[in-house]
């Protein structure tokens, strides 16, 4: 692609957040600085999914778009890196947006159409500034982080646009010149020296960055997370630092942000104050929290307050008897089916993929201080992960079994006992969703590759662990070939869920197939009401 469009910045947005979501785990374990909380990964996953999550579907120019997005990052950041990333997002945003011509429509042509500057000058012009932009965001900037990286990036890119390149190679640059940024943090960063890590805000820049280059490009790119290599001297963990993370939301002017910015910077360090046009992000470390609050209260209002205390994030308090498990369903049949089986549950499925904040909504309602989560769909894994890890930073004890269909879920809930230890419970309904084999049928909606071969609008298509591996022209010879499918590697029991438009002989003409041919196959048919699969299908 050589064009920054709508279309452009929604699929960086979703591919940076899978790939956030993939390496949100190994960021974590380079968290050193400035705080060893383990949770840099997390905070970014969260940060970016609030971005996700804030622009909106529907016809955009490239301006309203920028601006929605980097107004979700803003509202959304967690954290140090989380806080200094909006900052990225935002002024990199704006500083494209400006660069636009004024009235222009939101369609698939939509282009940086300035005459003043070419659009790879552009792209590398945003990046120039973004980091300038999240260095004066910082009280005091530190050489060895994300800032660096990002600054490196932005020189890497400026290199490449005076060179004539395009927008591709431009992009190509800025990740290549991050990544050679990053290897030298250990060494930039005496606390990243001793612990043998790069700096973890770095490492998720980067992986942010190749999101980029995947879409512009159109190869996938994998950002291999650098791991911990052998301390040299005293680990880095021993550190002593102030006691609280102290964030919120500011209404302020913006003429009162540097005096602001200096007087928290004598109150403790990790100090970012990010924002713009009266709506702020604050973000200290510091030991003493009134006073960090009262600060904001001088010039504004604070408001969406968040103390976090950063030697021992978790809460001394009598737990709460009992487990929960907490499941993801797709129709209203699942939840009813989850419900009884002593689910708590939340909607999800295709086309609505929960969010990490609709999960942390859950785990804490049901006040219990066990936890296990059924994602019960591949994209909704990764939500599952970083909402269990912001969990246990309030003492919860969670586990994620990653269950990749509903009807993987319904085995797993199924072994369910909360009279068994936690790691009992755990492993038990790990055991029965990783012994389901799944499936589905479906109607296609466009016309399009698939493994199975090129599919056509209207045609019917078997879906075998998540691949379409069949299409046919009816969904009866669909479901038996999935059937056959699953069933081929042995199996004693079949789950039949049947969806909100499935025809009743639809499922008559797979249990008469199953009889005729596999006798020794007992035959369960659900009502789970999921939309746009009249059948999911499993195999135990």
């Amino acid at each position: 692609m050589e064009e920054l469009t709508v279309d452009v910045l929604r699929a960086w947005a979703r591919t940076a957040l899978a790939e956030l979501g993939r390496a949100r785990t190994e960021i974590d374990e380079l968290n050193v600085y400035p705080v060893p909380d383990g949770d840099t990964g997390t905070n970014l996953y969260l940060t970016w999914e609030a971005a996700c999550e804030a622009l909106p579907e529907g016809e955009l120019t490239f301006a309203e778009a920028v601006q929605a997005f980097g107004r979700g990052a803003l509202l959304g950041a967690r954290g140090n890196s989380g806080v200094i990333t909006s900052q990225l997002v935002r002024a990199c945003g704006l500083r494209l947006a400006e660069n636009l011509p004024p009235h222009q429509e939101a369609d698939e042509h939509a282009v940086l159409a300035d005459p003043r500057m070419s659009e790879p000058a552009a792209f590398a012009d945003a990046l120039r500034y973004a980091a300038d932009a999240a260095y004066g965001a910082v009280a005091q900037p530190v050489e060895g982080t994300m800032l660096t990286v990002a600054r490196a990036a932005a020189t890497g890119a400026m290199t490449a646009a005076n060179d004539g390149k395009s927008l591709a190679d431009v992009c190509l640059a800025a990740v290549a010149s991050a990544r050679q940024a990053l290897t030298k943090t250990t060494e930039q960063l005496d606390v990243l020296r001793r612990a043998g890590v790069v700096d973890a805000g770095g490492a998720g820049l980067v992986v942010i960055l190749g999101a980029m280059e995947s879409v512009l490009t159109g190869q996938t790119v994998r950002v291999d997370v650098p791991a911990r290599v052998e301390p040299q001297g005293e680990d880095a963990e021993s550190q002593d630092g102030p006691a609280y993370e102290v964030m919120y939301l500011l209404d302020a002017p913006d003429d009162k942000i540097g005096d602001f910015r200096q007087n928290l910077a004598g109150l403790g360090d990790s100090v970012v104050v990010v924002g713009g046009d009266g709506l702020w992000n604050v973000h200290v470390h510091t030991d003493d929290v009134g006073a960090a609050i009262e600060q904001g209260i001088d010039i504004g209002r604070p408001h969406r307050i968040r103390v976090t205390h950063l030697a021992d994030q978790a809460h001394h308090h009598e737990p709460i008897p009992g487990r929960a498990v907490i499941a993801v369903v797709a129709g209203e049949g699942l939840a009813d089916l989850f419900t009884e089986a002593g689910a708590q549950v939340i909607r999800g499925g295709p086309g609505r993929r929960c969010s990490t904040g609709e999960l942390l909504a859950a785990i804490e309602r049901s006040k219990a201080p066990e936890i296990v989560l059924l994602p019960n769909d591949k994209d909704s894994i990764a939500v599952a992960e970083a909402a269990a890890t912001a969990a246990r930073q309030d003492g919860i004890r969670v586990a994620v079994i990653p269950t990749r269909a509903q009807v993987q879920g319904l085995a797993a809930i199924a072994v369910h006992d909360p009279g068994r230890s936690f790691d009992d419970d755990v492993v038990h309904q790990s055991a029965a969703a990783g012994q389901t084999r799944h499936g589905a049928v479906t109607i296609a909606v466009k016309d399009a590759w698939t493994m199975a071969g090129m599919c056509r609008v209207g045609d019917a298509l078997g879906v075998v662990d998540g691949d379409f591996t069949l299409i046919t022209e009816d969904l009866a010879d669909a479901a038996i070939g999935v059937v056959d499918r699953l069933l081929g590697g042995g199996g004693e029991l079949l789950t039949i869920v049947t969806g909100r438009d499935a025809e009743p002989g639809l499922v008559e003409a797979v249990e008469r197939h199953v009889r005729r041919n596999r006798k020794d196959v007992d035959v369960v048919v659900y009502d789970g009401g999921q939309d746009r699969y009249p059948l999911l299908i499993g195999v135990e």
